[in-house]
C-alpha cells in the first residue's frame, strides 16, 4: 500500500494556515523557540569565508536582513525560510547573504506576503552592503580579535 504523499508548503502558506488554525492570535502566549546558533568564532569564520571568496558573478549581492518579530512561530518559520535562501546567521534576527540579485528579490517579495498575511507590528529590514566593508566590523562584548582573521598572515621564510 502506497503511503499518502506530503504536502509541502512553502512560507508564505505555512503562515496563511497557521492564521487559518488561529495559532498566531494575539492572546495566545509566546511558545519558547529553542534556536540553535553558532557560536561566535563559527559565526566570524562564516562571515569572513562569504567576504573574502571573490564572486564570480557580477550580479550577486551581499546583503543583511535583520528583523524584529513579536511571534515565534512566525519568527520561527523565517528564520528556516532565510536559512534555506542561503543566508548565515549572524544573531538571532539578523542574517548575511550573498547571492544572485532575483534570489534577493525572491526573499524581499516572500518576506512582503508575509508581512502582508497577518495582523502584526513587526518590522524586517533587508540592507544590501559592499563587502569590503564588511572587514571592518567591530565586535562588543567578547575578546576576538578581529583583525587577525581579517588580515592573511605575513610570513617571512629566511
Amino acid at each position: 500500500m502506497a503511503r499518502p504523499r506530503k504536502v509541502t508548503y512553502n512560507l508564505k502558506e505555512k503562515l496563511q494556515k497557521l492564521q487559518e488554525a488561529g495559532l498566531t492570535a494575539p492572546e495566545m502566549k509566546p511558545r519558547p523557540v529553542e534556536e540553535e546558533l553558532l557560536t561566535l568564532n563559527e559565526r566570524i569564520r562564516d562571515i569572513l569565508q562569504l567576504v573574502r571568496e571573490p564572486s564570480q558573478n557580477p550580479y550577486d549581492m551581499t546583503y543583511l536582513v535583520m528583523y524584529d518579530i513579536e511571534d515565534d512561530r512566525v519568527r520561527t518559520h523565517i528564520a528556516k525560510y532565510l536559512l534555506s535562501k542561503g543566508c548565515i546567521r549572524i544573531q538571532k534576527s539578523v542574517y548575511m547573504a550573498r547571492t544572485h540579485q532575483k534570489v534577493f528579490t525572491e526573499i524581499n517579495d516572500t518576506l512582503k506576503d508575509v508581512q502582508a498575511t497577518y495582523d502584526n507590528h513587526d518590522s524586517i529590514l533587508l540592507v544590501p552592503i559592499q563587502s569590503s566593508t564588511v572587514g571592518s566590523m567591530k565586535i562588543i562584548g567578547k575578546d576576538i580579535q578581529v583583525q587577525s582573521l581579517i588580515d592573511p598572515p605575513n610570513t617571512l621564510f629566511y
